[in-house]
């Protein structure tokens, strides 16, 4: 500690104590250190779980210690995962993809039109339709389930794949992060001189628009496609053909057969998991570059 002086009224000068600054903060940085561990401690455990789990058998997944490796099983679990039922987890991870992927994209394309045209156009009722958008927050998305099954019984869209990829393309929360993010990097400046030089208004959309915004739309497209790929209240109840379903309902199916006929699928079912957070981390590494690339605001030529 740094050391005053201070005279008193009846005694000599003595020396007190003053609190440095410098450790203060040293001192705070420990302990926000200690509490990202703990985060990531608390975050990575049950993938490690999981891991380990995929490499045993169903004798050591029951009889050994769950936080650490007995045997090296794993090729022979993904075998067992890759031929199960003729193969059925491959089609379940391709109608993942097909819902995820296609679904996402064309959520992201409609997000980002509907917030650039809530952000850079006036018209009548427009402070009425953003507050309906933000008001959608306060829906659960379970609640529009039932509704959703019934409006596609009546049309015949129940157990097709209509059925998952309508509802993935209006997502009110990527419609408010599309807004956030034109507001902050198109500038009315660009699209007066876009409309002066003779351009459209959807070419000034598909080239100008969504140029700037890619950064913006790759964080909307992977919040969708999470989203889309983690569901599973949506596809248990508007899918009825294992051929038909995602992975989490096939996951889900392989773990209740233990009650149902006595099968215990529980190794296939912790190996399939496995597999089925690859793909978003392969997304999340891949899409990192866009997360990373700074946009430049407000910049005219």
């Amino acid at each position: 500690m740094a050391l005053i002086e201070e005279r008193t009224r009846t005694g000599p000068v003595r020396r007190i104590g003053k609190p440095d600054p410098a450790a203060r903060s040293r001192g705070g940085q420990r302990f926000l250190l200690v509490g990202l561990v703990l985060a990531a401690a608390y975050s990575l455990f049950p993938v490690w779980w999981l891991l380990v789990a995929a490499t045993k058998d169903r004798t050591a997944l029951y009889q050994s210690n769950g936080l650490w490796f007995s045997g090296w099983h794993l090729w022979s679990n993904l075998h067992q995962v890759f031929t199960y039922e003729n193969g059925i987890f491959l089609r379940w991870t391709a109608n993942s993809f097909l819902y995820a992927g296609v679904g996402s994209l064309g959520g992201t394309l409609v997000a980002l039109a509907t917030g650039y045209g809530l952000a850079r156009f006036d018209f009548p009722g427009r402070g009425l339709v953003f507050a309906c958008v933000v008001g959608s927050f306060l829906v659960p998305i379970a609640l529009l389930t039932l509704p959703l099954y019934l409006l596609f019984s009546k049309i015949g869209l129940v157990d097709t794949p209509w059925a998952m990829l309508i509802p993935c393309l209006v997502n009110p929360f990527s419609v408010y992060l599309a807004k956030v993010y034109t507001e902050a990097t198109v500038p009315y400046e660009l699209l007066e001189a876009a409309r002066i030089d003779g351009a459209g208004e959807p070419r000034i959309f598909f080239s100008i628009v969504l140029r700037m915004m890619t950064t913006g739309g790759a964080t909307v497209f992977l919040l969708a496609f999470v989203n889309t790929w983690n569901a599973f209240f949506l596809p248990l109840t508007v899918l009825r053909g294992e051929e038909n379903w995602t992975l989490n309902l096939g996951l889900y199916n392989w773990s209740g057969k233990r009650l149902e006929s006595g099968v215990d699928l529980t190794g296939l079912v912790l190996t399939g998991a496995l597999l089925s957070i690859v793909p978003m981390a392969v997304m999340m590494v891949a899409m990192r570059r866009y997360w990373r690339t700074g946009v430049t605001l407000g910049a005219l030529k």
